[in-house]
């Protein structure tokens, strides 16, 4: 059974008298444990797509499946438990809660989910000690570096074990060598098991995923393998 699922996906957005078709008819299915960059240019339809998986959005037509479960037409609280105990989030801007610490910050998602505080704080201790800030645990947000309020935001975004693992532009507001250290860590994780899906409109980065879903125009206009294998974090 594919995680996901989409069948014939469209998006509109009412615009003055016309409006504009973000997606149109957009099919495809991902597997449990890929490595997916899904690429095209700025208004091609990536942050519309991504809204969509992360069940952020709905369909305007189609139907949009996760873990064999359809989603299209799920009532918002039925949606949010869905986000919160399936897909994990990486964000461009970390959106991290300014006065929390690393260890507060990864463990927000574990309080919706019921889990209780002394539980909470150990298993985002642990995570934070999974992505190497297990010394920043109490640091807040304007502590910390560019690259290491990323990894806080990916530790936050794996705490509660999700099924996927969606990131939107994760390493546009850092420099090389930090994008470096970032994209490394999301092989790691998918090195790991999990699936792992990066929106990006960086050629570089789609390259080092295994496989590439291309958007132009709101539609995919190619899907295929990437010859170079990824390297394996910390080789």
């Amino acid at each position: 059974m594919a995680l996901i699922r989409l069948e014939r996906v469209s998006k509109f957005y009412p615009l003055g008298d016309r409006g504009v078709w973000a997606l149109r008819e957009v099919s495809f299915t991902i597997e449990t444990g890929e490595l997916v960059a899904i690429i095209g240019p700025s208004g091609s339809g990536k942050s519309t797509l991504m809204h969509i998986l992360g069940c952020l959005d709905r369909p305007t037509e189609g139907r949009y499946y996760l873990q064999g479960r359809e989603v299209t037409g799920l009532s918002e609280a039925e949606l949010a438990r869905v986000r919160n105990r399936l897909i994990g989030f990486v964000f461009q801007s970390f959106h991290l809660l300014p006065r929390y610490t690393a260890l507060e910050n990864v463990a927000l998602p574990l309080v919706y989910a019921g889990v209780g505080r002394r539980e909470r704080l150990r298993r985002a201790k642990a995570m934070l000690e999974a992505v190497g800030l297990g010394e920043r645990l109490h640091h807040r947000p304007n502590e910390l570096s560019g690259g290491q309020r990323q990894r806080v935001a990916i530790a936050r975004a794996l705490v509660n074990n999700p099924a996927l693992l969606l990131a939107d532009e994760p390493t546009g507001n850092l420099d090389s060598a930090t994008s470096e250290e970032i994209l490394q860590l999301f092989l790691h994780l998918h090195g790991q098991g999990h699936t792992v899906v990066i929106v990006t409109h960086e050629p570089t980065i789609a390259q080092r995923m295994h496989r590439q879903l291309v958007l132009r125009d709101g539609q995919i206009v190619a899907d295929q393998k990437t010859l170079a294998a990824a390297p394996v974090y910390g080789k």
